[in-house]
């Protein structure tokens, strides 16, 4: 059971975005004493893990006045991580009774939604929650308050004031493309992964799709059921591999693409040319704040938000604006568990942060180590440069919240499911090595009380 802290200085916070970041924010932000409304532009809450079958006007999402579908799941997704590693840290994923429950170990995106779901009432976020609320602007005033203008469908835009702002609006809304040379002539058609939902619409179809990470593969195989040919494109990839992948008649991969052409061409750095109908763009997305007003404290540049202690407080703006959920390639729901509990506690001051010239000293030390490790500005939040990375991250949070730090079975179900989707890229959802891991977490949930 948690145990409350002493209430030292409580704080009247907004939480922008009611997905697992947001939701998991609200409850250690009330555990701390302090008032907080959570906005959520859509009708329920789940962030990103709420499905639906619509997508947006412009499939490649470059149109700004698009309209702008927040969901960027397929139909049949599943999970990458087990359940049991997925898990907020003292709130297991447990398989639940019902007749559409998912008790698969890597279960669906419904199944996660569910999860959320539970989570939140049994935390009792709900009331909370603010839906179908959008916020337009945030910003801050000579005063430090910061002005909070919102917008639900019922009513014209609201002004409220609030001590603190954390934002938790996830990154999975503007696609993220690659330059291409000849794209804009290009006879093709073009779709982001963000508008996938179903194959069918590639019946028949010669199909290049770029990318490598985990919605990819899982794409390219569900469209290669269907399509005549999938061509994969790949930024890195050795050379031995190049060519048909094994097990498959109609996937082949490819080094990354070099240009295309009016007549359908297209040209791969291999060498290799292909006539296709189709460009899937498995190519991530951009961190985008619209509503953020900080008078260019906080930037976003090559996908890298910052200046950020920590990926976590703006030095010039802490505590009163922080971020929730920016690294990725991590376990997510624990990640953002432990970056709120830190949160929660330095708006309370019962955590304290060092000085801001001491937080930008740390940020320029960390710019400086990617530049020397040849890491690019664009993977500043990416915990995969290594996999102990990110867990020395959660367990720095951890020391400095009080907590225990990470379950070392976490880190290691973690390492063991990468290791398996190597493996087994086919079927790693379902066949596995870790059971002595699975009886380990089972073991310790066992003891946990909500």
């Amino acid at each position: 059971m948690y145990t409350v802290p002493p209430l030292l200085t409580p704080r009247h916070v907004a939480v922008i975005g009611a997905g697992a970041g947001g939701l998991v924010a609200a409850r250690e932000l009330r555990r701390e004493g302090h008032q907080v409304v959570v906005f959520e532009r859509g009708d329920q809450l789940g962030g990103s893990w709420v499905y639906t079958a619509e997508v947006e006007s412009d499939p490649i999402g470059l149109d700004p006045k698009r309209r702008i579908v927040h969901s960027r799941l397929y139909n049949s997704l599943r999970t990458n991580l087990p359940r049991e590693s997925m898990s907020f840290l003292d709130c297991p994923f447990n398989k639940k009774e019902g007749k559409e429950r998912d008790y698969r170990r890597f279960p669906s995106h419904r199944e996660v939604l569910k999860y959320l779901q539970d989570f939140a009432a049994d935390f009792e976020i709900d009331d909370s929650v603010r839906l179908q609320t959008e916020v337009v602007f945030a910003g801050v005033g000579e005063d430090g308050k910061w002005t909070v203008r919102s917008k639900s469908i019922d009513n014209d835009c609201v002004d409220e004031i609030y001590d603190a702002v954390v934002v938790c609006n996830g990154h999975y809304v503007q696609p993220r493309l690659p330059h291409i040379p000849g794209i804009s002539s290009w006879s093709g058609k073009q779709i982001h992964s963000h508008n996938y939902r179903t194959p069918e619409p590639f019946q028949d179809q010669v199909v290049v799709l770029i990318g490598g990470a985990g919605s990819a593969v899982d794409i390219c195989r569900e469209v290669a059921i269907v399509a005549k040919e999938v061509h994969v494109a790949v930024r890195s990839v050795e050379e031995d591999k190049l060519g048909k992948l094994p097990g498959h008649d109609n996937i082949w991969l490819h080094s990354m693409i070099d240009s295309v052409h009016e007549d359908g061409t297209v040209v791969f750095l291999d060498g290799n040319a292909v006539t296709a109908d189709f460009i899937i763009h498995c190519t991530g997305y951009k961190y985008e704040f619209p509503f953020l007003e900080t008078k260019g404290v906080v930037t976003v540049d090559d996908n890298r938000v910052g200046p950020l202690y920590k990926h976590v407080f703006p030095p010039a703006l802490a505590p009163w604006l922080s971020f929730v959920g920016l690294p990725w390639k991590v376990a997510p729901f624990p990640l953002f568990e432990l970056q709120s509990k830190w949160i929660a506690g330095v708006l309370s001051n019962r955590i304290a942060l060092p000085s801001e010239e001491k937080m930008v000293e740390d940020i320029e030390a960390f710019y400086l180590s990617l530049e020397a490790s040849g890491i690019p500005k664009s993977y500043t939040h990416n915990m995969r440069k290594n996999l102990s990375d990110q867990w020395d991250y959660n367990n720095w949070i951890a020391a400095q919240c009080g907590v225990p730090a990470m379950e070392e079975w976490r880190k290691q179900m973690y390492i063991a499911t990468s290791k398996n989707r190597l493996k087994r890229p086919e079927n790693y959802r379902d066949e596995w090595d870790d059971d002595d891991l699975v009886l380990q977490a089972e073991h310790e949930f066992a003891n946990y009380v909500i």
